[in-house]
């Protein structure tokens, strides 16, 4: 049996031989760390992406048998994106940068963390109109020029990709990446900008929204329309921190949640009834909403001070709701005792079904190299 065989199986509550070990990627910081005591190479530290050939590489050597942020990107969201530059450096090393979404943050020398934004660029219909509508025009290049990683090499869909992902030998599960329907928006306008602009122009906050769900919607299109074979479909949003969403649930239920229900169903018209969003802190609130719009696969289930737990939420929606992750990382930067409490907590939730352990989020850099190699040895002799 393949582990593309055993996750759908898993998912569909079907017979399987072994739990396929997962995991969610890393920090760059692990994989140095790791490169300079000998444990990898500095070139697989240094090429690692998901699902390159360096992942696969890496995750053999741990124990890993895949990573599950293995997918096809379209190009979505603002393309081209702004330019970053540096608008300002202070004394100390500071540095404001106008980012990648025209959001201006503060970067601190060392600081591993997302930086603060401090201004932003979408304030305005002027300001949509002018810097961020040209940027969001669907095209197919969004597609046809969107890489592929095929073994060792990147090359784009029309270049070579296209007989990738039309196979249907893989070993290993792939997915379709189908965008964010708020998260992005969220980014442009910042967390505080967004509430605002929902009351202050309600009319241009739907028109942003719709916008940039449109282009991922025709992008998913045309994507499958060629015949491409995926396994399940995944989205991406991060709107949740420790108390719960960045928006209001009833907002994103009227506003957000239509626009995954008309993916979805076009996932489903091609065969696809596995998926996933990547929705990190404390989601339950948003859980009914994706469930009604057609997304079945909470990812990573995040443990964090919340206890994420899929247990929970199979109480409240049944066998409806999938999960991947919720193992809680934070057990690797302790000890092998540790760990274990952490495996038998997890083969309770894999008696549930439907549920496939993995790292709730990146690996990272206090991570015991052994104790990271264990979990895997360990999993690997329970869960065959």
């Amino acid at each position: 049996m393949t582990n593309r065989e055993r996750v759908k199986n898993i998912l569909h509550y079907q017979h399987y031989d072994r739990m396929p070990l997962v995991h969610f990627g890393f920090w760059n910081e692990t994989l140095e760390l790791w490169a300079s005591r000998g444990y990898i190479s500095k070139e697989l530290a240094s090429g690692w992406g998901d699902g390159n050939q360096a992942d696969f590489e890496i995750s053999r050597i741990i124990g890993f048998d895949f990573n599950w942020y293995n997918v096809f990107k379209p190009i979505l969201g603002l393309y081209p994106a702004f330019e970053s530059k540096v608008i300002e450096q202070l004394p100390d090393g500071t540095k404001k940068v106008l980012n990648a979404d025209g959001v201006i943050c503060i970067q601190k020398p060392g600081a591993g963390s997302i930086p603060a934004d401090v201004d932003h660029l979408l304030k305005t219909r002027s300001d949509w109109e002018k810097l961020y509508l040209p940027k969001l025009q669907w095209s197919k290049d969004r597609v046809t020029k969107a890489p592929v990683i095929v073994k060792d090499n990147i090359v784009s869909f029309e270049e070579g990709g296209m007989e990738f992902l039309k196979s249907d030998q893989r070993d290993y599960p792939y997915g379709i990446y189908c965008g964010s329907m708020y998260g992005w928006v969220r980014n442009w306008l910042t967390m505080e900008g967004a509430c605002y602009l929902l009351v202050d122009d309600e009319k241009l906050f739907d028109e942003i929204v719709e916008t940039n769900a449109e282009i991922c919607y025709q992008a998913v299109k045309t994507t499958l329309e060629t015949g491409a074979k995926f396994d399940f479909g995944h989205f991406w949003e991060d709107i949740c921190f420790k108390n719960g969403p960045l928006i209001s649930p009833s907002v994103f239920k009227k506003k957000i949640g239509p626009h995954y229900r008309r993916i979805c169903d076009l996932l489903e018209k091609y065969g696809i009834d596995i998926v996933s969003v990547d929705c990190d802190g404390w989601i339950d609130a948003l859980v009914p909403v994706w469930v009604e719009n057609g997304v079945n696969t909470m990812f990573p289930i995040e443990v964090g001070t919340w206890n994420g737990n899929i247990a929970t939420w199979r109480e409240k929606y049944g066998r409806e709701v999938r999960g991947v992750g919720g193992m809680n990382k934070v057990v690797f930067s302790k000890d092998k005792k540790a760990v274990d409490e952490e495996i038998k907590r997890l083969i309770k939730l894999v008696e549930l079904g439907g549920y496939i352990p993995c790292p709730d989020h990146r690996i990272p850099p206090d991570a015991k190299w052994e104790n990271v190699v264990y979990y895997c040895e360990q999993m690997r002799k329970l869960l065959q």
